[in-house]
């Protein structure tokens, strides 16, 4: 039995001028007398979603074999070091993206907007936009009163409407999967310092003059609560100075991060940004700095659910950096282009590899009696399978993480008689706790994730 000698407040926080310092779970937060291993029984649980957008080239991401003995395809390599905690969830469908008599076109629109809704969403380029709660608002509703903030909307993608959008329908379907209610969709940020202030403070405000003043005067967030921090580490047993050590400085690396590609927006004047100042140069800089801002969330339980959209559904982002040049829709549009195809998977892979990223993070981050991994579940997927198709059915899906000890992984689940994919919904929001009667067009949990 290991007995702490002092007890800190679970919700401790470290206030500055500007800022507020969410700490991590120590083990000076369990109450004294208290075995650490018994307190962790009941950890906290949290709720991810990440969905890429433009479907996945099935074939290179369906296991063949179901059960425990499944093989992993290339699109999904990259995950193979979390085989264990990992759950693929093969022919569930996301049905209200398929189109309604007459109204044609619009399948992007629809994919995003039913996904975490189970609502057809209305066609509508004006105001008058209409879907439904998302699942992961359901879950806020519950959840709220035990964080700081009820939840997070994140993209790689700015919130504004730049770019095609689906004829007849309003870009807001294409750039959220985020509703609050049948007619509030949740705008969705991408801009990296705007999240770090949501979570910790700063300038107090998203205004970018603010934010350059606040540059100049060449502070951190941690700088502004330096004497707290200093004090509250003297008082700490070793295994909670390195924890917090550890935190603190995945903190400075983040903040360390952002500021130099806001340098780089600030001195780069040779070319026209496209991209708002804090947004690193590429792809994989920028999904990676958002997915340690997850992480940073998470470990401070300053939220409990997080969304994160790799892109806009018709994204036609290019990815050079794997040195594919052609624009992602179009690509998803191969007409049995072999080339294209080639080209298409590299994209899915590269997706991939960046939640793989993202898995390893959490893995490697001590949360109670285990990780933040071990105390999550986390969806990757998308609203469609072919993206050349629109075929909304057969969606490619995964969960990962064990969910506190709800979710065992190491299996493939392939499911013939076309579920909606909000049925999965209702099992994960089971597993937090949170047991609504229906999620659209629901009809039931999934039995193979009942009990663990």
């Amino acid at each position: 039995m290991i007995i702490t000698k002092t007890h800190l407040p679970r919700r401790t926080f470290l206030r500055g001028v500007g800022a507020t310092l969410a700490l991590p779970l120590l083990d000076g937060m369990v109450p004294a007398f208290t075995p650490l291993r018994l307190s962790a029984a009941a950890p906290v649980k949290r709720l991810g979603v990440v969905y890429v957008p433009n479907g996945i080239v099935m074939e290179q991401w369906t296991p063949d074999a179901t059960g425990t003995k499944f093989d992993i395809k290339p699109v999904m390599q990259s995950l193979s070091p979390y085989r264990e905690r990992l759950t693929v969830l093969s022919g569930l469908a996301n049905k209200h993206g398929d189109a309604l008599p007459g109204e044609g076109a619009g399948d992007h629109a629809r994919a995003a907007g039913a996904f975490l809704t189970g609502v057809h969403p209305k066609k509508t380029a004006g105001a008058d936009i209409r879907a439904g709660i998302s699942m992961d608002q359901i879950a806020a509703r519950v959840l709220e009163k035990e964080t700081q903030l009820a939840s997070l909307e994140l993209s790689l993608d700015s919130k504004e409407p730049l770019g095609a959008c689906d004829p007849g329908y309003s870009c807001v379907y294409a750039n959220t999967l985020n509703w609050l209610g049948d007619t509030t969709p949740l705008p969705m940020e991408n801009n990296p310092r705007v999240v770090f202030e949501r979570l910790f403070g700063g300038s107090g405000t998203t205004d970018a003059a603010a934010r350059l003043a606040r540059m100049e005067e060449d502070g951190t967030i941690l700088d502004a609560v330096a004497d707290k921090l200093a004090r509250l580490r003297s008082s700490l047993g070793a295994r909670d100075r390195g924890k917090l050590d550890e935190y603190t400085e995945a903190i400075r690396d983040v903040e360390r991060r952002i500021r130099m590609a806001e340098q780089q927006g600030l001195t780069d004047l040779s070319v026209a940004m496209e991209q708002p100042a804090g947004i690193p140069g590429t792809f994989g800089e920028h999904a990676k700095l958002m997915y340690d801002l997850q992480v940073l969330a998470y470990q401070a339980d300053l939220t409990r659910i997080i969304t994160f959209m790799v892109a806009h559904e018709t994204s036609n982002r290019a990815y050079p950096e794997i040195d594919v040049s052609d624009a992602h829709h179009p690509l998803s549009h191969h007409g049995g282009d072999q080339e294209k195809v080639q080209k298409l998977i590299r994209v899915n892979t590269y997706h991939a590899e960046l939640f793989s990223y993202y898995l390893g993070r959490l893995d490697a981050t001590e949360d109670g009696d285990g990780s933040l991994l071990d105390h999550a579940m986390l969806m990757y997927g998308a609203g469609m399978s072919n993206g050349n198709t629109h075929n909304h059915h057969k969606l490619p899906m995964v969960l990962a993480g064990g969910g506190s000890g709800t979710l065992k992984g190491g299996r493939h689940f392939s499911y013939d008689d076309d579920p909606p994919v909000t049925n999965l919904f209702m099992s994960v929001l089971g597993k937090l706790g949170v047991h609504p009667e229906s999620i659209g067009d629901s009809t039931g949990e999934l039995k193979e994730l009942s009990g663990v």
